[in-house]
This record gives C-alpha cells, sequence and structure tokens, in this order.
C-alpha cells in the first residue's frame, strides 16, 4: 500500500462505486410513497448541502494534519490522543449505529425476494467478512512492507561481504572494507521507514477506504432524494458527521507522515466523495430508486462492507492501539480523559442517527 498506488486505486474504486447506481435503471420498483416530494424545494437544498458537506469536510480532515502548526494538536502532545479517542468514538458509532442498520433494512427489505434475503442475514455476514478481510490486509502488508527494507538490507550485506571476500583474496585492506560495509548497513537501516510508521500509513490508507464506500453511498441517496422534510435534517446530521470523520482520518494521516502530494490526494478524496455523490444522485434522480430490488441490494452490501471495516479499523488499529500506548498506560489522568472522549464521541455520533 503504498502512498502514490494507494491513490490510484482508490481513484479506480470511487469511479467504480459512483457508477453502481446506474444499475438501478429499469429495475421494477417497489411500491414508495410521492407524499412530500417536491423537487423545485429539495434543488437548492441539495446544492446547500453539497456546499456545507464539502466545508465540514475539509476543516474536519484538515485540523489533525495542520497539527504542525498548531502545537497542542502535534501527534506527539497529550491532547492528540484525546482528538483521536473522541474520533474514534465517531467512527464506531458510525460503523454500529449508522451503517450497520441502514444494511439490514436493505437486505430484509419487503422489496427483495424473501428467498433467499429474508433467510440469512447477509447485512452481518458481509460485515463479518468485511472485518476479517481488513484484518487480513492490514497483517500481511504490514508484515510485507516490514520484511521488504529488511530484505533489501541483507541483500546489500551480502553484496558488500562478497565485495570483501573478493577485496582480501587481492590483497587489499580487509579492514577498510569491513569499515565500508559498516557504513553502508547502516545507511540502509536509517533509510528504512521504521515498522510503527509503516502500520500508520496502512491504517489511514484502510480506513479510508471504508470511508468512502459509505460516503459514496450517503451522498447518492440524499441527490436521489426529492423530499425536503428528509434532506433539511440530514444537511446538518451529515455536516457534523463528515467533520467527525474527518478528524478522525485526519488524525491517521498526519501520523502516517505522508509527502505533500499523499496529504492532498488523501484529503481531497475524502472530502469530495459525498458531495460528488450527491451530484451524481442530482443526475440520475428521474431514474434512480431507493426501493428497487437492484439499489437495495447494492447499498445494502456496501454498508455492510464499510460497517465491517470502519468497527475493525475503530477498534483495533485506532482504540486498542492508542490505549495500550506506554505514554498512556503511564498516566492515569489521560487514561481518563481518553475514556471519557471516546464516549462523547460514540454518543454524539449516536445521538445523530436521530436526524441523519
Amino acid at each position: 500500500m503504498r502512498s502514490g498506488g494507494g491513490g490510484g486505486a482508490l481513484l479506480f474504486f470511487l469511479a467504480a462505486l459512483l457508477f453502481l447506481p446506474l444499475l438501478a435503471r429499469g429495475d421494477c420498483e417497489c411500491s414508495a410513497e410521492d407524499e412530500g416530494r417536491d423537487k423545485k424545494v429539495a434543488l437548492p437544498l441539495k446544492i446547500t448541502a453539497f456546499f456545507s458537506i464539502l466545508i465540514s469536510g475539509t476543516v474536519g480532515v484538515c485540523i489533525p494534519i495542520l497539527g504542525k502548526f498548531i502545537p497542542a494538536l502535534h501527534p506527539d502532545k497529550n491532547c492528540f490522543f484525546l482528538v483521536k479517542s473522541f474520533a474514534a468514538g465517531v467512527i464506531l458509532a458510525t460503523g454500529f449505529i449508522h451503517i450497520l442498520p441502514d444494511a439490514f433494512d436493505n437486505l430484509t427489505s419487503p422489496c427483495l425476494n424473501p428467498d433467499p434475503w429474508h433467510n440469512f442475514p447477509f447485512a452481518g455476514f458481509g460485515a463479518m467478512v468485511a472485518a476479517i478481510g481488513t484484518l487480513m490486509v492490514d497483517t500481511l502488508a504490514t508484515g510485507y512492507f516490514s520484511r521488504k527494507p529488511r530484505m533489501a538490507e541483507a541483500a546489500a550485506v551480502r553484496d558488500d561481504t562478497k565485495t570483501d571476500v573478493e577485496a582480501t583474496a587481492d590483497g587489499d585492506d580487509v579492514d577498510m572494507h569491513t569499515h565500508a560495509t559498516h557504513g553502508h548497513s547502516h545507511g540502509h537501516a536509517q533509510a528504512a521507514p521504521s515498522d510503527q510508521l509503516l502500520r500508520h500509513r496502512i491504517i489511514s490508507q484502510v480506513l479510508e477506504l471504508g470511508i468512502v464506500v459509505h460516503s459514496v453511498v450517503i451522498g447518492i441517496s440524499l441527490g436521489a432524494s426529492e423530499t425536503p422534510s428528509t434532506i433539511r435534517p440530514l444537511i446538518a446530521a451529515l455536516s457534523f458527521h463528515q467533520f467527525f470523520e474527518g478528524m478522525g482520518l485526519g488524525g491517521c494521516i498526519a501520523q502516517a507522515r505522508f509527502k505533500v502530494r499523499s496529504i492532498l490526494t488523501m484529503g481531497l478524496f475524502f472530502t469530495l466523495t459525498t458531495p460528488l455523490g450527491i451530484v451524481v444522485g442530482i443526475g440520475i434522480s428521474s431514474a434512480y430508486s431507493e426501493t428497487s430490488p437492484t439499489a437495495l441490494i447494492v447499498e445494502g452490501l456496501l454498508n455492510s462492507v464499510s460497517a465491517g471495516i470502519l468497527i475493525y479499523m475503530a477498534l483495533v488499529d485506532l482504540l486498542a492501539q492508542d490505549f495500550m500506548n506506554p505514554r498512556v498506560q503511564s498516566n492515569a489522568m489521560l487514561q481518563i480523559l481518553i475514556n471519557v472522549f471516546l464516549l462523547l464521541g460514540a454518543g454524539l455520533m449516536s445521538l445523530i442517527a436521530k436526524w441523519a
């Protein structure tokens, strides 16, 4: 998961997701209520939602990234643990309270054929498979990129050792080559990124993948809606949602210490995904129906996968890692505070589910 390759893969994945709703065209639709639909009133609200969510997401993801300019938010400060704990609570509640119930609603809808959709908990199964898949990707990618620099270093040492043997056979000074070998190996060791930094980079990219999947779904759903009474509360709820999710993702990106280009790429993916989903939803609103069987299945499966990824990331890669950090374990007050901030983040995000 290199930063450059990760950006290209995310771009392709995002493009594929944005066109998935077009599969719902021409499907037989389950009867839906038309009460409250008003396209003329709904369009200005969607435009407002576009800019509100864009700005909220941008501010949220930038706050932790700008930690180098705001000393209190620097990853080395205690305050950063509090921000990350709050954001992890938000992400955890997003998975459990917002996304997973939607997946169950989609995949158990009366608009779907009871066999097989009502005879097996596909939403829970999808979340489980996604969580296991995330674990596999997490561990395999970490192991691969941890071994790679060590393999390169070992190869360099073997090459230098071979050179020493050849030089010794020619009567050269062995001590001189041995010293050069040590210097060469030390250079390789310094060039290799630390295991912890690799973990942070993989965590940030996998977390963004889970957020992007969900963001596409909610963006298209909002953009395709023609009911003002549904859109109005979603504007505020989704704006707060994007702000807090952005803080969580931004904290992971800040710890990963990517180059400026990669930081901008990841930040733009996050901030633009939901607004682009709204635009796509507006464009296909005349042909797209949330109650068509294909739309329900696609959204339900995507939601279940996204929930599994976010729940795993929040519990394993964000909360467990920070809560077991030696710095936190040695500071009783910090331990209490990060628990309080975790509950605050999860509680506020759960409360937002009343409107979103």
